[in-house]
């Protein structure tokens, strides 16, 4: 008897693999679209939940939502806490191999201005298509009624990214439903603070080594590639921020008593900024793009990209990009130096005749594997001594100036750091065919993404190797009011997360 019982332990536990490797492109195509009025349901309850991650209270109910959807799928959950900050950890163990596959899900989202939004509440989600002037709000009920790929969800975190969460929890429930088991384990990690630049991680990796332990991780998080094609992408660039500061004199000045006389620091910055880069774009600051090489294979990989500059331009609303590379991809390998925010007196309505106190520029700079974090500010930090500048803690003293025409103050934050996974690599190989499976040719791969994800903790300290899953369509709003989702790219990532999870993995 107990033989028996053995051997059909054994039976069913072939036929679960052999039902999952038995799926083709149009079963994948098939199963999903079955449960994507299901599958949206449950992804318009989640969105309705806030998750600024800055609130407690919004991550706990995040939480306990996160933990009921794992538990009634049948995984084993608990709660992991990193310098009192609370993560989801999830495990489906597979009995048909001691593989393991660790999942990255983002869960919260940006802040919200209400204002800018065209609908009532960013949390309270709206189906809309377009009427070939405007997005218009239509009922949830025409996905019933008929499905239609350019209908978009608007909500905050649509895209970026309970949507590429929700489309891997409904890949979940196709397995379910159809009794398959993957080929290997699946681990869950769940982050409550990525948009804050998921400061608890780096300590929450390293004291759970064993926990997350895996042959490899797949971040379920960042928009496609332009062309709108199912996308990997195999790195990520990290980020740097430097706040400056440039002083003029202690108190605001009336314009027409002090102009000519009393210096204007605004002008001051513009001028300093301004010399951080040439005509072309290029960044002028030595070493800024020291130890960036890409070899002829990799340039033949990135040609490969089905890109259109003029098409690129035109979308953009712009002339000639910057002169960083000789195309999109090739722009993206390099660290960039972007101005994210000046600020001096006021404008508009409120501007007033003075000559501001202060001027202030916020930078922030894309990282990749070449150009470490503090080595690029430190550049930015000698740039600026080098034109002049005397640098000071906080607001100048009385004897300072006296003594300098040039203050400023200094001070960056060094956030997410880069990764770069090879395409020729096994996760590149066995992610390829199991992309092919599911899509044919009609995919992308890109060497990376030009905006930080915070994964470097898991692959330097777990030494495993890590690519993105992207699903969410390029014009997606991220970060901005009416952030969206189309709905034939949820149904897409639910194909791209099924179409992984019945891999066979050797």
């Amino acid at each position: 008897m107990i033989l028996r019982i053995i051997l059909w332990l054994i039976c069913f536990n072939v036929c679960q693999h052999l039902i999952a490797q038995s799926l083709s492109m149009s079963g994948i195509s098939i199963a999903a679209k079955n449960l994507l009025h299901q599958s949206l349901s449950v992804y318009n309850e989640f969105l309705r939940i806030p998750n600024n991650g800055n609130y407690e209270d919004q991550i706990e109910q995040n939480l306990q939502w996160c933990l009921k959807a794992f538990s009634d799928r049948g995984f084993s959950t608990s709660i992991i806490r990193s310098q009192g900050l609370p993560h989801l950890y999830a495990e489906w163990n597979s009995s048909l191999s001691d593989k393991s596959i660790l999942f990255y899900l983002q869960i919260d989202g940006q802040p919200v201005d209400t204002s800018e939004w065209d609908q009532p509440n960013p949390y309270e989600p709206v189906l809309k298509k377009f009427n070939g002037t405007g997005w218009e709000i239509i009922d949830w009920e025409h996905l019933e009624k008929q499905y239609d790929p350019d209908y978009r969800v608007f909500a905050r975190s649509a895209s970026d990214s309970k949507g590429p969460a929700m489309a891997f929890l409904g890949a979940i429930d196709i397995l379910l439903n159809n009794n398959i088991q993957p080929d290997f384990s699946i681990k869950v990690i769940a982050d409550f603070q990525e948009e804050l630049g998921s400061p608890t991680l780096p300590e929450l990796v390293l004291n759970n080594k064993e926990l997350f332990d895996a042959d490899m991780m797949l971040i379920m998080d960042g928009t496609r590639h332009l062309s709108n094609l199912p996308t990997l992408t195999f790195g990520a660039r990290g980020i740097a921020t430097v706040t400056l500061k440039v002083f003029g004199a202690t108190r605001n000045l009336h314009s027409g008593q002090y102009g000519n006389y009393a210096p204007n620091p605004v002008f001051k910055l513009a001028k300093l900024i301004g010399d951080m880069k040439d005509d072309n774009g290029r960044v002028t600051i030595p070493g800024f793009y020291e130890g960036v090489v890409i070899s002829d294979k990799e340039l033949e990989m990135l040609q490969q990209i089905p890109e259109d500059p003029v098409e690129i331009r035109k979308s953009l609303g712009i002339a000639k990009p910057d002169a960083v590379g000789n195309s999109y991809q090739e722009a993206l390998q390099y660290p960039s130096l972007n101005v994210r925010g000046i600020s001096a007196a006021w404008v508009g309505k409120e501007v007033r005749t003075l000559i501001p106190s202060v001027a202030i520029a916020e930078i922030d700079m894309r990282l990749v594997p070449e150009t470490e974090g503090i080595r690029q500010v430190n550049l930015i930090r000698k740039f600026i001594e080098n034109k002049g500048y005397q640098f000071v803690d906080s607001l100048p003293t009385r004897e300072e100036r006296e003594q300098y025409d040039k203050l400023i103050s200094f001070s960056y934050r060094i956030g997410s750091k880069p990764f770069r996974t090879d395409f020729d690599s096994p996760i590149g190989d066995w992610l390829s065919t199991a992309m092919r499976r599911t899509f044919g040719d009609q995919f992308v791969k890109m060497r990376t993404t030009g905006g930080s994800q915070p994964i470097a903790p898991f692959i330097t300290t777990l030494g495993i190797p890590a690519v993105s899953i992207r699903i969410p369509n390029p014009d997606n709003n991220i970060h901005a009011p009416n952030e969206n989702l189309r709905v034939g790219n949820f149904l897409e990532g639910i194909q791209m997360c099924l179409g992984i999870l019945t891999q066979e993995f050797n």
